[in-house]
């Protein structure tokens, strides 16, 4: 692995961090105090051509690689968790599922669409009985003639309000279990399909949050994503670049505690001196710099991985993790530097607190994490591939969104 970032990487890497604290840091404060989901930012993003990094450009993307990819997911979590949000899902978990996974015909269609924002994607897995039990999904599929009709809820599906398509995992079966799984893409237009917006969020307060219902939602045969009852094996993937998305973006959340805490601690003072002197700031700033290096070196490891187009579910699942963990213990230290100011939106330190804990939950939670990593370091099953016999499915990928 080489440590030096190329020519092309440094500079998408300024330009994002250019773009970031001239477009999105401004308004991040007042955005999460309303709120407000910012359509115009969202505009600027997708002329930038922001959410088709990692997408080649024959299907409308810009065709750089992953690295690049987490270095701009980084950059734009440092100012704003939220934003981060619509990389992760418009990316990660619909474009590149598409781009894997679909036909020629639905990649030409889609992704030079979803790269410009004429198409808003969200990925629509979870549901009230399914949230780590991924393959316990209760949405129907029932087949129709060439068609097939969806009836079922989703919940805590990220852009869910705002998507023109959505990636929606249905069982043809609940007695095949996982493998009756099946994913469709379905037009939020279709008569039967709404969505209503969960509000009162402790975090990501101006990102859009939804739950989806659907009543016998007709979906065409040619909307099904890879084969029928293939829908589990395609979610499993799709979290695979969510968690490398959501592991670079806990970094960033570091890294902006790092810059508001260093800029702080040396214009507040105490007892005469600034309190950055002081040992115990010191110590804190220090461990957050320490967790900032280290996850960075984990998501470029899956990222290098990726690049290789080798399976990575083990790394990205170690940094997912540990970036997770990292940023929530940035997110306490900075608002104790802060100290009072540090409980009020004056400062970005407390949005960063609270944005930091869904981090620990989303895209597979802490625990499930530490599942995949323990198996894999005991011989239960290989995170990367090659089950070992007697361990079931559902036991060894138990759900992760």
């Amino acid at each position: 692995m080489d440590f030096d970032f190329t020519p092309e990487q440094i500079a998408i890497r300024k330009h994002m961090r250019e773009f970031a604290e001239r477009e999105i840091a401004p308004k991040a404060q007042m955005n999460d105090r309303e709120c407000k989901f910012d359509w115009e930012i969202t505009k600027k993003i997708f002329k930038e051509g922001f959410l088709g990094c990692p997408v080649p450009e024959k299907y409308g993307g810009l065709g750089l690689d992953y690295v690049a990819y987490g270095l701009m997911t980084e950059e734009v979590n440092r100012v704003c968790s939220s934003t981060r949000t619509l990389f992760s899902v418009q990316t990660s978990l619909v474009a590149l599922t598409i781009l894997r996974w679909g036909t020629e015909e639905q990649k030409k269609h889609l992704l030079p669409k979803l790269c410009t924002g004429e198409f808003i994607g969200c990925y629509g897995l979870t549901e009230p009985e399914a949230g780590s039990d991924a393959a316990n999904q209760q949405t129907k599929a029932i087949k129709d003639g060439d068609d097939y009709l969806l009836s079922g809820q989703k919940t805590w599906i990220s852009c869910g309000s705002i998507a023109t398509h959505a990636l929606v995992f249905a069982t043809i079966d609940p007695k095949l279990g996982h493998k009756g799984i099946t994913c469709f893409i379905v037009d939020t237009k279709s008569k039967g399909f709404t969505a209503r917006a969960i509000k009162g969020k402790l975090g990501l307060r101006s990102s859009d949050t939804s739950e989806l219902f659907l009543d016998e939602v007709r979906v065409p045969k040619e909307n099904i994503l890879g084969e029928v009852g293939q829908g589990f094996k395609i979610a499993m993937s799709a979290l695979d670049n969510g968690r490398f998305s959501v592991a670079a973006g806990a970094v960033g959340l570091v890294q902006g505690c790092i810059d508001a805490c260093t800029e702080y601690a040396m214009q507040r003072k105490t007892f005469g001196e600034p309190i950055g002197k002081h040992q115990q700031v010191q110590a804190m700033i220090a461990d957050m710099v320490c967790d900032a290096e280290a996850g960075r070196l984990l998501y470029l490891r899956a990222a290098h991985l990726k690049n290789k187009d080798v399976r990575n579910t083990l790394e990205t699942s170690l940094a997912k993790l540990f970036c997770g963990e990292a940023a929530n213990r940035a997110g306490h230290n900075a608002v104790q530097i802060f100290g009072g100011y540090g409980y009020s939106d004056e400062y970005p330190v407390e949005r960063y607190f609270r944005d930091a804990k869904v981090l620990n939950i989303y895209e597979g939670t802490r625990e499930i994490q530490r599942i995949i990593i323990a198996q894999d370091a005991l011989g239960i099953r290989s995170a990367n591939g090659d089950a070992n016999k007697g361990v079931s499915n559902k036991t060894a990928l138990a759900a992760v969104h």
